[in-house]
């Protein structure tokens, strides 16, 4: 069953090498030709499905065909090419918004591909190759339904295992008919087939009812060997090609055929695409076309957060979040609304690498790039996300004694870097400062301003005091202060920042993590963090940034305005922003993107969190407490005794095994095996336990 070709025999390491196979071993006159083509060129691709939006992982997809690739190859500058490419297959999942946000994404990463490419403008070429593997009796039309190929695909590893252990595979998997091993179509007529192929072209037969399969190798320990599906039938239009085509061709039989008509050297991809280096070298083995390296690298996992396109999608449909670009997904538009430039994602790509070691990636690492890339170029601005209401009681004396320049300060926009420029502050009367900075009662611990307490005015230089606190029934609704800038005042402990009379209200976004649990399991959506976005929005921002803050510097596809604000952390305009600087109408909304500090403090659990965790716990007693329980159970008593089983048999043998189901049906021969096969597992427990 298995086609003349060569088997895996050559072990390689090295720069972007990996297992090979002779099937991926050029001829000279293939290595010869590409030579020729790409002389000094070495080329990459990066080939994405325009099934959904580009992620972490797509970043670093770009960040290693585009860059560090290269340099692990030592290939100088002027000598590297990547082909932008979409993998554009399935017209099912695929859609122009996908293929437009993805163009715009590369852009703005800084990538500039040596050209843009669509797998669906080889559909044609793809064809005719398919046409010419029928015509050498590599592939062969099929009409097994999806079932039976799943029956012949199990059967097949079941006889591959066998032979693993030196067993006979005709006793411990024989084959039930030809027509599922190896199938009733797969020696055919090569004119039957092509018929059927042109056929299928035309439109003649229904979805699902005929494919095209490879004729590969069910004898190999690699099920991706097993008569792949070439092609399958859709009446889907395609979001590039248009109308044109109601067959479609599968990854497999795509990726490597375009790697090698696009002269790519090499074809990096993640590591569950190992086992796909066998069809992806007998394709073009089978069409003796040129092979380039293919390379597999981990796939980049971070915490808190999901990167399975069907998740994101689910996360998206169940609104869970505000769309593919809301600040807390994992996606480029969304980390670029966060506040996250290229800068910051491509030196976290650098800084993670890529290895073929499966790691998972702190979010703290993240972080920690973002503030020492935002530190040195990001504007100051003073903000209170929770504002309290300051009224200056003595402000006119104070103010009369400020001297020339009188309450106007100069603050420099970067505390680093002169070249950033300054800009003016000016305390009011009336000032605003944020509920965290004021607490009814004294506490040794806090610095910052009480009823007994004075407490340093940023840039201002003299005190505030406290001398009334005006409520309106439990809710603080004004402090009444004094300012003190006498010579010979008490040294405050700390400077508070503050907001003058004229600041501009704004809606403020704190993110936190998307999920509770730093690697999100199987039910993810009950990991989802209730607190991954607190509003505050009655927030207030200091005026000296009412000229950076305008609705018409604000776009989804760029890095919009980034601003410090001072002890809150780093913060940017949001694309829901309607401000109008000139009017000051519209709303201004600013999302956070990472606090000035990591925080090392012990972070205060939510209900949400206490009741998921106290359900953990109790699902892992309740797991440990049957298995307890099953550590009890004679093996003869096990159908009859555990928990699982009970009520499930009406009858047994002599060995306690069941013969009948509880409704008096008869057991299969199978199904006792399997009964056996249980009742063996458990039997080792059990003796395991009693030494």
């Amino acid at each position: 069953m298995s086609t003349d070709a060569p088997e895996t025999v050559i072990t390689t390491a090295g720069a972007l090498e990996g297992r090979e196979l002779e099937w991926a071993i050029n001829t000279p006159e293939l290595t010869a030709e590409h030579a020729a083509i790409n002389s000094n060129i070495i080329r990459t691709r990066f080939p994405p499905e325009p099934n959904g939006y580009l992620h972490f992982g797509h970043a670093q997809s770009m960040n290693m065909n585009f860059a560090l690739s290269f340099e692990k190859l030592g290939v100088p500058m002027e000598n590297r090419r990547t082909i932008f490419r979409f993998d554009d297959t399935n017209p099912d999942a695929e859609s122009p918004e996908y293929i437009d946000s993805m163009k715009r994404d590369l852009e703005w990463m800084g990538w500039q591909p040596e050209k843009t490419t669509y797998s669906s403008d080889n559909f044609q070429t793809l064809y005719d190759l398919a046409v010419k593997l029928i015509k050498k009796g590599l592939a062969y039309v099929c009409d097994m339904t999806k079932a039976e190929m799943e029956a012949q695909r199990e059967l097949a590893k079941k006889r591959c295992a066998a032979r693993a252990v030196g067993a006979d595979p005709d006793v411990e998997a024989p084959i039930p008919s030809a027509d599922i091993l190896p199938g009733r179509n797969r020696d055919t007529s090569v004119e039957r087939n092509l018929k059927l192929f042109e056929e299928m072209k035309l439109g003649l037969h229904d979805e699902g009812t005929l494919t095209l399969r490879l004729k590969m190798d069910f004898d190999s320990p690699n099920p991706n060997m097993y008569d792949l599906v070439a092609y399958r039938i859709r009446y889907t239009p395609h979001p590039h090609a248009g109308h044109g085509w109601c067959i479609y061709p599968n990854y497999d039989f795509t990726h490597g055929i375009c790697d090698s008509l696009e002269h790519i050297d090499y074809s990096i991809c993640t590591l569950e695409f190992e086992t796909r280096r066998e069809p992806y070298f007998w394709i073009l083995w089978a069409l003796d076309m040129y092979r380039p390296k293919v390379y597999e690298m981990s796939r980049l996992n971070v915490e808190y957060t999901v990167l399975s396109k069907r998740r994101l999608l689910k996360l998206v449909n169940a609104k869970y979040v505000r769309g593919w670009s809301d600040p807390r997904m994992p996606t480029i538009s969304g980390l670029r609304r966060r506040g996250y430039n290229k800068e910051i994602i491509n030196n976290f790509c650098n800084e993670v690498g890529a290895t073929r070691s499966a790691k998972v990636v702190q979010m703290a690492k993240l972080f920690h790039v973002a503030r020492l890339t935002l530190a040195d170029t990001t504007r100051r601005a003073m903000a209170a996300l929770e504002p309290i209401k300051v009224v200056i009681t003595n402000f006119d004396e104070e103010a009369a004694k400020a001297g020339e320049n009188g309450m106007t300060f100069e603050v420099q926009n970067s505390p680093t870097d002169a070249s950033l420029g300054s800009h003016n502050v000016t305390l009011t009367g009336t000032i605003y400062i944020d509920s965290e900075d004021f607490k009814m009662e004294d506490d040794p611990n806090f610095y910052r301003l009480t009823p007994n307490k004075p407490v340093g005015v940023k840039y201002h230089g003299g005190n505030l005091i406290c001398d009334e606190i005006v409520k309106d029934g439990d809710k603080i609704k004004m402090l009444k202060c004094h300012l003190d800038s006498s010579e010979g005042r008490p040294k405050p402990k700390s400077y508070i920042t503050w907001v003058p009379s004229d600041g501009i209200k704004c809606e403020v976004r704190i993110y936190d993590h998307l999920f509770t649990q730093p690697e999100p399991s199987d039910r993810w959506e009950e990991e989802l963090n209730p607190e991954s976005e607190v509003i505050h929005s009655n927030a207030i921002v200091d005026p000296s940034v009412l000229e950076l803050v305008d609705k018409k510097d604000v776009d989804e596809w760029k890095s919009n305005q980034a601003l410090q604000f001072e002890r809150l952390g780093y913060f940017v305009v949001d694309t829901d922003t309607t401000f109008d600087s000139a009017t000051r109408e519209g709303k201004l909304v600013f999302n956070r993107t990472v606090s000035l500090k990591e925080d090392k403090t012990v972070k205060k659990v939510s209900s949400h969190e206490e009741e998921q965790n106290r359900k953990r716990v109790e699902q892992q007693r309740a797991i440990a407490a049957a298995r307890d329980i099953m550590m009890t159970i004679d093996p003869e008593d096990l159908f009859k005794l555990a928990p699982e089983y009970k009520d499930k048999y009406s009858k047994f043998d002599d060995t306690g095994l069941p013969t009948h189901l509880a409704d008096g049906t008869e057991l299969t021969k199978s199904a006792k095996k399997k009964l056996e096969k249980e009742r063996a597992k458990h039997a080792k427990k059990f003796a395991k336990g009693k030494k």
